[in-house]
């Protein structure tokens, strides 16, 4: 990392659940450090705990051992607006996360009224226009929105705190691939303009590769290894599980 602070700090996480009676380590002692404006990618199969991860960082999974530091604190249970307004989610499925009955200025201005925040008219057109989204829509509900335009108000939700962190959960895996790549091209130009740090999960290595400048293979619960941007893109891997997973994924690519 050098001397660029740690803005992310993750040290031996582990999270275990009790499912059905019995205990399930779904992360087990991960570590990592995403640095200032970066981009760090977290890959794996289905189940790899990937995804766990960032729930812990929001607390909507139980941290069983180790510690999580924002900006180098600690962070506090419950999480409270300081954590809101410094780190946001973007989840998978964009009709899930968005309530169906709230219109989509309702859905934005939330935020700045929890928090207190004036302005509010001005603040949900600039966030439309921001994600590529006409003003009109403001008085839309999300079922009058295709897939993309849904993403593109959760993530303009998720900036409307101005946070410094995204953290996102295959934020493109429900749309079309069309579609993923115009929200992905999104996702860089934001965070390119307004200095963001991203986390992100998918199973998908091209998406990383487009995104990421670091990533962390994941499997069953595990860090399996760390690879920097140029080890993805040369394929210069350790392990023969991020081996098989980028040749499966580029397997997938051939495809498609």
């Amino acid at each position: 990392m050098g001397d660029v602070m740690a803005l992310i700090e993750i040290e031996n996480l582990s999270v275990t659940f009790n499912a059905n009676g019995r205990r399930v380590r779904a992360v087990e002692a991960v570590s990592l450090k995403v640095g200032e404006k970066a981009s760090f990618g977290l890959v794996g199969e289905s189940g790899s705990g990937k995804s766990t991860i960032l729930r812990a960082i929001c607390g909507l999974a139980p941290v069983s051992a180790g510690r999580i530091r924002i900006g180098g604190e600690a962070v506090q249970s419950p999480r409270g607006k300081a954590f809101s307004a410094q780190v946001q989610m973007v989840f998978q499925d964009p009709y899930a996360s968005l309530h169906p009955r709230h219109t989509v200025d309702r859905t934005l201005s939330e935020p700045l009224a929890i928090h207190g925040i004036g302005d509010r008219d001005a603040r949900v057109m600039t966030a439309l226009t921001d994600v590529g989204l006409p003003t009109s829509f403001r008085f839309r509900y999300p079922h009058q929105l295709s897939g993309g335009q849904r993403q593109r108000v959760a993530i303009a939700r998720a900036l409307m705190l101005k946070p410094q962190i995204l953290l996102l959960d295959e934020p493109t895996s429900a749309l079309d691939a069309s579609v993923q790549a115009e929200v992905l091209n999104l996702l860089m130009r934001l965070r390119e303009e307004r200095g963001l740090t991203f986390l992100m999960v998918s199973h998908d290595l091209a998406v990383i590769d487009h995104m990421c400048d670091r990533v962390l293979v994941m499997q069953n619960g595990r860090a399996v290894e760390e690879l920097s941007r140029t080890a993805l893109a040369s394929a210069q891997m350790q392990t023969d599980y991020a081996r098989s997973l980028f040749a499966a994924s580029a397997d997938r690519m051939l495809e498609g």
